[in-house]
């Protein structure tokens, strides 16, 4: 049997995998630890095989941040996410798996120039928070050895069923908006429950390493809308008219291109992991919508 612990306790991500997991209760035993009070330096790591680490500071949308919430990314998602891997390490934990973001590549690139991003893209974080996440990352690296195993995952947007952050904004839109712009941009998504299949074969084969989770298909802004408003029932018309004012606001309101701009993974990234993620993008968004 595999016992994993998951450090963040009542997290979007931490719960789903702990559900995810139960469906197979005697080859795996997950446990959750809250990380707010410091009581988990506490609690021993002994004879967990893996350790996901989801504790963090959530992204701030804002292009500025006060003093405060940068000092909070750095202490939580940097400096907690060391000290949590350290302790992993010395009582004996096999693998440590740390969940980054692909924002550590930067933001969304200009509206026309689809970024395509692999293994081989260096990392250029744009904000404090993708810095944050990728000095975790170096800092955890660096304490692997031939017993302790390390990986890293760096998803794109996460969504699914009762998620929060942008996809309820676009959701809401796609209930009302009669039409929407129809841009091209190419995006990288990441479906809940496609992470925590990605996830189990981690674990199951202790994989080390950067991993890039991803859904099978990069889609559009507007194919995101027009699929969630097929759900309903409803079709959004896409219109151009705006094309050209969206393409001079490109570069000047970071809105437009983290709306509109592309930042994409390569196809087929995740592959040597999981050859096939098991749902399809409209599979997924019929589950996060409702649909049974």
């Amino acid at each position: 049997m595999k016992r994993i612990l998951i450090t963040g306790a009542n997290s979007y991500i931490g719960t789903s995998a702990e559900k995810y997991f139960s469906q197979w209760p005697e080859q795996y035993h997950v446990d959750t630890v809250d990380m707010v009070d410091g009581s988990w330096r506490e609690k021993s790591f002994t004879n967990y095989d893996s350790v996901f680490h989801v504790a963090g500071i959530a992204h701030q949308d804002s292009g500025k941040i006060t003093e405060e919430r940068r000092r909070q990314y750095y202490s939580v998602n940097c400096d907690l996410a060391k000290e949590t891997a350290t302790k992993a390490k010395a009582d004996g934990v096999q693998q440590f798996v740390f969940m980054s973001s692909m924002i550590v590549y930067g933001s969304s690139s200009e509206v026309g120039n689809n970024q395509e991003i692999d293994l081989d893209t260096e990392p250029c974080p744009a904000g404090s928070y993708g810095d944050s996440k990728l000095m975790a990352e170096k800092s955890i690296v660096a304490l692997a050895d031939t017993c302790f195993c390390v990986c890293i995952l760096r998803p794109p947007f996460i969504y699914g069923p009762g998620c929060k952050g942008n996809y309820p904004r676009i959701a809401k839109l796609a209930r009302r908006l009669p039409f929407f712009p129809s841009i091209g941009n190419k995006r990288s998504m990441l479906f809940i429950g496609n992470l925590c299949a990605f996830l189990k074969e981690v674990i199951d084969k202790r994989v080390s390493g950067v991993q890039l989770p991803c859904n099978r298909e990069r889609v559009s802004t507007f194919e995101l809308v027009s699929c969630i408003a097929g759900v309903h029932g409803r079709r959004v018309l896409p219109i151009s008219i705006f094309n050209p004012a969206i393409r001079i606001l490109s570069g000047r309101l970071s809105i437009v291109d983290k709306v509109f701009g592309g930042m994409a993974y390569k196809q087929g990234v995740y592959a040597s992991v999981l050859p096939e993620m098991p749902y399809s993008f409209e599979e997924s968004i019929k589950l996060t919508e409702g649909e049974k």
